[in-house]
């Protein structure tokens, strides 16, 4: 049987809209995501037996006509189609179309979905199914099942995390436990090697070709922003085997010859000591040599990053977002400002760049907290920074704290993004309003990127190495046709993330 997986088309005419990210968008900087968790359910099926095709559209550019095109030709009896919040109606209605060319079983994933089954079922009648959370056995049980047959609602009853359509009603079962055994999913590399161009995606902190990996799924801490804890993975942690982890990363040093980093997309790769430094002792025990990057809260003591840095760790994407203690406190953040002082000289010490993300419009915020924000970026001067209004999305703390408080300036996802695709804030309040917090972002990034100690520091950076020069240099094009410029779309609350 044939099972199709589609990344969709939108916004096409100005980037590639990258869904997969934390807040998805297209991206300034070019930032473009893997379709992974769509490659580790694909990689899934295959592994059973089942004959599959993955499109991602945004990945090639690819036209709305073409897609449709190819995935007629493949003809699939069940389809998967990936979703986002701000791009929930242009799903629904690809997924449709795909439905009357192919006649196939129409399911949706993804974090939208899952915070919001019955209301994404109700987008268009087409679509039969939407997978809740972690989505991998979900899609493979149900691609078994229409393996024998057309099923019925009964059958389809006993496939955990599914929501489906039933006749003019909505028929919720009971939530799929998470998977703790991570082992068990094959090398999402592998399925990117068989089925994806590589180079296509693309990190803007990190260096060019890059994969992307995950050592576990699940984060601890409960931030109240942050997506895919809330709605996706869970706040249980649950890891892969360390040998698991590096046969992985040696699969891929083997099999993309140009490789010039991996990424590790974990909430939070160094959530647990004892686990970062066994990662680190096996890379080096092997004799790997490479570099890599991770998501890291400011935390890790220095005896840890000095390791991991023998390991071949390059740089740290590490969630800072505010200057002010009672602002992290507000949202959950369970980091101090003197701790993330420390962290930042040990990381300097240790020689391991920080890509620093202050996120700003939290519970709490106000102008001067804003201040106290950009003094502690200037303050700790990260090799690079972005700074962001806060972006909320269904099933997390943060959406039901602005939803409550009437503070949403638009209820329709098609707002979450401006007209070239791009953020938009779309929380506004009394004494702090969507347009002044994209206003600061702007003036802090500008403030940031040309201090004349920065522009010097990141020329000689890249002059010691050719490699991180090339980088730069294509980083510091991009930044300079929109650090000096707002939005052409009209929108006040546009972000120029």
């Amino acid at each position: 049987m044939k099972v199709l997986f589609i990344n969709p088309p939108f916004m096409g005419q100005f980037g590639k809209f990258s869904r997969e990210q934390r807040s998805p968008a297209v991206t300034k900087s070019g930032t473009f995501y893997y379709p992974m968790w769509l490659c580790y359910a694909a990689g899934l099926l295959e592994k059973n037996g089942f004959e599959v095709k993955i499109i991602d559209a945004p990945a090639k550019r690819m036209e709305l006509n073409k897609m449709l095109l190819s995935a007629k030709e493949f003809a699939p009896a069940l389809t998967i189609v990936d979703t986002s919040t701000p791009s929930i109606y242009n799903d629904a209605e690809v997924a449709a179309k795909i439905k009357e060319l192919a006649k196939s079983f129409i399911m949706l994933v993804g974090t939208h979905p899952s915070a919001m089954p019955e209301e994404t079922l109700k987008i268009n009648a087409s679509i039969d199914a939407v997978a809740r959370r972690e989505y991998e056995y979900t899609v493979l049980e149900l691609a078994m099942m229409l393996n024998k047959g057309v099923p019925d609602k009964e059958d389809l009853k006993k496939i955990d995390g599914l929501s489906f359509r039933a006749g003019d009603g909505v028929i919720h079962n009971r939530e799929r436990e998470f998977l703790d055994d991570v082992d068990s999913l094959p090398f999402v590399s592998e399925v990117y090697k068989k089925h994806l161009d590589y180079r296509d995606y693309f990190y803007a902190h990190s260096r060019h070709p890059i994969v992307t990996l995950i050592t576990g799924r699940g984060c601890p801490h409960h931030c109240v922003y942050c997506l895919y804890p809330q709605t996706f993975n869970g706040h249980k942690l649950r890891n892969r085997s360390i040998k698991n982890v590096v046969d992985e990363i040696e699969y891929c040093l083997n099999s993309f010859p140009d490789l010039r980093e991996i990424m590790f997309e974990d909430d939070t790769l160094t959530v647990n000591k004892k686990r970062a430094l066994e990662f680190a002792e096996e890379i080096l025990r092997r004799g790997l040599k490479f570099q890599w990057s991770a998501n890291s809260r400011a935390d890790v003591d220095l005896e840890t990053m000095l390791l991991l840095k023998k390991a071949g760790a390059r740089l740290f994407c590490v969630g800072i977002e505010s200057g002010d203690q009672k602002v992290l406190d507000a949202m959950k953040k369970r980091l101090t400002v003197p701790k993330i002082r420390e962290f930042f000289k040990d990381a300097k010490k240790a020689g391991i760049l920080i890509h620093g993300c202050f996120l700003v419009g939290n519970p709490g915020e106000t102008k001067e907290t804003l201040q106290k924000t950009l003094g502690l970026a200037l303050e700790l001067s990260p090799d690079t920074a972005q700074f962001f209004p806060i972006m909320i999305y269904p099933g997390t703390e943060a959406y039901r704290w602005a939803s409550e408080n009437k503070y949403l300036t638009s209820e329709d996802y098609r707002e979450w993004l401006s007209a070239e695709g791009l953020h938009n804030c779309v929380i506004s309040r009394p004494g702090l309003t969507n347009y002044e917090l994209v206003e600061f972002c702007d003036r802090a990034r500008q403030k940031f990127y040309t201090r004349p100690s920065y522009v010097a520091k990141k020329i000689l950076q890249g002059l010691a190495n050719p490699h991180e020069l090339k980088r730069l240099s294509k980083g510091a094009l991009t930044l300079s046709r929109h650090i000096f410029r707002r939005h052409s779309s009209g929108k006040k609350n546009g972000c120029n993330c």
